[in-house]
Formats: structure tokens, C-alpha cells, sequence
């Protein structure tokens, strides 16, 4: 019974009338799971009793927007068999468990097809669900460290440089997750038959990389850091602080690009250095001297409405009131709280922001309902002896 082909609901995002099941957890899983509900899929957390290790207050924790929740205990008597009952009205089904938890707590892939074979059963981890380092423990720093891609990032002669969790948890795990499922619902639609998918971040964070290994196999890339076209090793692409102690970003690549660049800059002598490897050094020496000179809201100025390529770096709380992010609305403010809208945008079924954070437990009472399964909901018997040590969540 699940919603395959029901049709899209105008202005509630593409995957209106998809269901997805996902079985909390932190990082790469629930962001994909926010993605999914951001383009409109019926997104049912499926929480554990006590929340998970690590977490902020639920009600602030954005990559929970747009989904309900409902609680249930796996390791407790009938918890299995309540996911089980979700996931036979599922097309989607995201985890993140260590290979073979699912399995060993019932609701792996062969226990959810047996209840539909229909079903998209997303996995999400690390390592991969195989290989010598799959059932070691790990967070998205030591994945993107054996990728290679960590070692390109920062500056030579220093560490490597952390991108918060946005290149390995999100970029290549929870991206390349919704990838994979929206490729595999596609084929269980036309087929019939549902598949498993192993999101990997190690194998998407790799898959980021790609041009950068043909550029390295055909000599433009040097495999060290700040030495290359894009890693800062260009002084014509790069980051300078300003008087102020700011930074501008610099992205002047292309000739003409570059001419405007150092004409705002005052710098128009340099023109030849562009492609002159022993004069980068002269040409970085300059640039920095020249950004240092000014405040970063000075040179804001002095580039505005220029092609030279060049922007301010803002903070996270500055960014949402740049007028061209402002202008489309990139960020949104939702239950007391801003935050990304959602994106991409489509012209024939927008979306949107429709709930909170959900709440843990929250959603049982119209999950239920709206999903057809009694048992979901709270038992008011329990509801009245809180000093009864609970067995199932609800």
C-alpha cells in the first residue's frame, strides 16, 4: 500500500504524495531526510526513546523541518514490527546504523521488502556497508581525510583545513543519499521492484573530486595543498583580509575577469603576471597590500556591480541580509528562526517550509491516522502512570 503515482499537490513541492520512513539518527540521515521534506515527501521520524547522542534543543534543530515524529523503542517487544507497519506504507526508507544493526534489530532491507517489495531502503553511513573499515566507528572528518580531499584543502606548510561537516556529511553523504533513492524510486515506479541503496561518504566525497583527478592525471594539478588553479595557490583566486580585519573573496579567472579586477584595483601593471608563475608571488604580495588598505565595506563598494569576480566573505549571521540573497529569498524565517529556504526551485511545484522542527514524539497522533496505523499512537493508559517504565515508544 504505498503512494506510488499519486499525483504531486500543487505548491507543496515535487514528491507530494511520497512517503519516507526515516529511522533517526545524526548528521548526513537527517539532512537528507530535510531535503526529502523540503521538496514536498511526508517525512516520518522515527525517534528513539531518550533522543539521539548527540543534539541540540529539538525544537532549534532545523534538519528536522517539515517531518513528524513518532517514537519507538527497537530493542523493546512490538517496536520492530511498528516500523515494520510504516515501512509496508513507504516508498523511502533512510538509516544510518553500522552495517548490520538494521539486520540485527529487524528492520533490515529483507525484513522491509518481505512487507514491500516496492520499498527504496536507504543506508547511510561512513565507510559503506562493506570493505575492512565498514564496521568501524567514525565521524565525517577521518572520511574525507582518506578520500584525499581533506589534504587539498588550506594552506601550504599547515594543517589541513576542516570545512565544518558540509563536504563529507552533507555534500558527499546526505546529497549522494537523495540522489541514489530518487534514482532508485524512479526504477521501482517503472518496475515495480524496490532495491537498496549504499550511500557511502566516503565513495561520494571521492565522487566530488572527479575533475580534480583527470586534472591531476594530465599534469595541471600539483597533489599538495595551496599550489593549484582552485586551492588557493592562485593569487588571482583566493581569499584577503582587509583593514578591518574582513576578507574578500577573489575569483578572477578569466582574462577579462582579471584585467577589471586589478583595474578596480588600481593594480593595472600587473596585467601580465596573470600567466606568469614566476611573478604569483609579486602578484599575491601586491593584491594582499593593496585589500589590506581599505575596510572590507570600502571595497564592497569598490567592486559593486562589477564583473572582477569579487565578494565580500560574510558570516553566517550577516548573509541572510545580502541584498541579492534577500532579494530571492534564499534564507526564510520559520517558527522564530532563520534558516535556508529550501532549494532547488521548480516552477510547477513550488516549495516550501511547512512545519517546525519536529518535535520528538509529536506527529504520532496524525501519523497514525493519516498512515493507518492504530498502534502508533499514545496509549492513554501510559499516559496517566508516567512513573511506569515504558516498553514500547508511541
Amino acid at each position: 500500500m504505498t503512494t506510488a503515482g499519486t499525483p504531486a499537490t500543487p505548491g507543496h513541492g515535487p514528491l507530494s504524495g511520497v512517503r519516507v520512513v526515516e529511522l533517526a539518527g545524526i548528521g548526513p540521515g537527517p539532512f537528507a531526510g530535510m531535503l526529502l521534506a523540503d521538496l514536498g515527501a511526508d517525512v516520518v521520524r522515527v525517534d528513539r526513546p531518550g533522543g539521539p547522542g548527540l543534539g541540540i534543543d529539538p525544537a532549534y534543530d532545523v534538519t528536522n523541518r517539515s517531518k513528524r515524529s513518532v517514537i519507538v523503542d527497537l530493542k523493546a517487544p512490538g517496536g520492530p514490527a511498528r516500523v515494520l507497519d510504516l515501512a509496508a506504507r513507504a516508498d523511502v526508507l533512510v538509516e544510518g546504523y553500522r552495517p548490520g544493526v538494521a539486520e540485527r534489530l529487524g528492520v533490515g532491507p529483507a525484513d522491509c521488502h518481505a512487507r514491500n517489495p516496492r520499498l527504496v531502503y536507504g543506508r547511510m553511513t561512513g565507510w559503506g556497508q562493506d570493505g575492512p573499515l565498514a564496521d568501524r566507528a567514525g565521524h565525517d572528518v577521518a572520511y574525507i581525510a582518506l578520500t584525499g580531499t581533506l589534504g587539498m584543502i588550506g594552506r601550504p606548510g599547515e594543517p589541513p583545513a576542516v570545512p565544518a561537516n558540509l563536504l563529507g556529511d552533507y555534500a558527499g553523504g546526505a546529497l549522494y543519499l537523495v540522489v541514489g533513492v530518487l534514482a532508485a524510486l524512479h526504477h521501482a515506479r517503472a518496475t515495480g521492484t524496490g532495491q537498496v541503496v549504499d550511500a557511502a561518504i566516503v565513495d561520494g566525497t571521492a565522487h566530488l573530486s572527479a575533475m580534480i583527478h583527470g586534472m591531476l592525471a594530465a599534469g595541471g594539478w600539483q597533489d599538495r595543498r595551496g599550489a593549484n588553479l582552485l586551492d588557493g595557490g592562485c593569487p588571482y583566486y583566493g581569499t584577503y583580509e582587509t583593514a578591518d580585519g574582513g576578507h574578500m573573496a577573489v575569483g578572477a579567472l578569466e582574462a577579462g575577469f582579471y584585467e577589471e579586477f586589478l583595474r578596480l584595483l588600481g593594480l593595472d601593471d600587473l596585467a601580465p603576471a596573470r600567466g606568469d608563475l614566476t611573478r604569483w608571488d609579486e602578484l599575491r604580495e601586491r593584491v594582499a597590500a593593496r585589500f589590506r588598505s581599505r575596510t572590507r565595506a570600502e571595497w564592497t563598494a569598490v567592486f559593486e556591480g562589477s564583473d572582477a569576480c569579487v565578494a565580500p566573505v560574510l558570516s553566517l549571521r550577516e548573509a541572510p541580509h545580502h541584498p541579492h540573497l534577500a532579494a530571492r529569498g534564499t534564507f526564510t524565517g520559520h517558527a522564530g528562526i532563520t534558516q535556508p529556504a529550501p532549494a532547488p526551485r521548480f516552477s510547477a511545484t513550488p516549495t516550501q517550509v511547512r512545519s517546525g522542527p519536529a518535535l520528538p514524539g509529536a506527529g504520532a497522533d496524525t501519523v497514525a491516522r493519516d498512515w493507518g496505523i492504530p498502534g502508533l499512537a499514545p496509549d492513554p493508559v501510559a499516559d496517566l502512570a508516567p512513573d511506569e517504565p515504558a516498553t514500547e515508544g508511541a
